[in-house]
């Protein structure tokens, strides 16, 4: 069998998996590989499209199997601008990682499915700096700057970094920073908490305010954007972790049935692009490989 033949095999399984990923989640389903940054925006902007014109379910639901590593959050604005204009439930599967501006992603979903392995973390938008263009993560930056300030006496290495960052780069990594936070609370309301009518802890049973579900997306944000809490950009934040935090998440850990729907489509499909290697790939069993 030619290596062509071979793959042909593979997406003629992956998309009969796909087909009963759809049945179990009760919606459209794709997958979603890669950094989050605008030049990959057009694509996904089709590709939901494709999605959205090729289905036959009636559920006006898509959830969006996600592995990624971040990137910005302007991008993810008008990822979530896509979805929300194609369906009216937007649910997010993270079976392996959604990092950083993916993290961000998953806050704009009415659900986030993981199990014990899955992981977000904490949210550092990268953004392209004004001399290169390259990408760099936006909270780093400004805690290092944070710390060095609050320094009595500066090193010559502490001299050389402040002098290396100009003022156009710390206000790009501030609204970058301030972008995120204002979207988590934004998205957190309107679709996170949308279902959340009643207390559960504190004074169960009283009826929850749109203040209260305010400042509770606000303490989400800052906690997820708090980099002093996690210590380090790449820090897992797991089912336990989002849970301290009191962000519902739907474990489907020990749902057998549900749990090997995703994994029997995802596994074979990340499998595929880290063997070759590709940095962004979609998939939805209707559109063409």
């Amino acid at each position: 069998m030619t290596p062509d033949h071979f793959d042909r095999s593979i997406f003629d399984i992956i998309d009969n998996r796909c087909a009963a990923l759809e049945d179990a989640l009760e919606s459209d389903v794709m997958f979603y590989h890669g950094s989050i940054y605008p030049q990959y925006f057009r694509s996904f902007r089709d590709f939901v499209e494709d999605v959205k014109g090729s289905s036959s379910r009636d559920e006006n639901r898509i959830s969006v199997v996600l592995r990624t590593g971040g990137g910005s959050a302007e991008t993810t604005e008008r990822m979530v601008g896509v979805l929300r204009k194609h369906y009216e439930e937007v649910n997010f599967v993270v079976p392996d990682i959604a990092m950083s501006a993916g993290t961000i992603l998953c806050m704009s979903g009415d659900k986030i499915y993981m199990d014990y392995a899955s992981t977000l973390g904490p949210i550092d938008p990268q953004v392209p700096t004004p001399d290169t263009g390259d990408y760099v993560p936006a909270l780093g930056y400004l805690d290092k700057v944070r710390e060095i300030t609050k320094k009595g006496q500066l090193a010559p290495a502490d001299v050389v970094m402040l002098k290396s960052l100009d003022l156009a780069k710390l206000a790009l990594f501030e609204q970058a920073r301030d972008l995120s936070v204002d979207l988590l609370k934004k998205w957190l309301v309107e679709y996170k908490f949308k279902n959340w009518t009643t207390h559960s802890t504190n004074n169960p049973g009283s009826p929850v305010t749109a203040h209260q579900k305010a400042e509770r997306a606000e303490q989400v944000a800052r906690d997820l954007a708090d980099h002093k809490r996690w210590r380090s950009h790449g820090r897992s934040l797991d089912i336990k972790k989002l849970e301290e935090l009191r962000i519902k998440i739907d474990d489907y850990s020990d749902t057998e049935n549900l749990r090997d729907a995703i994994r029997s489509y995802n596994d074979p499909l990340t499998g595929f692009v880290d063997r070759m290697r590709i940095d962004f790939f979609m998939h939805n069993r209707h559109i063409p490989h």
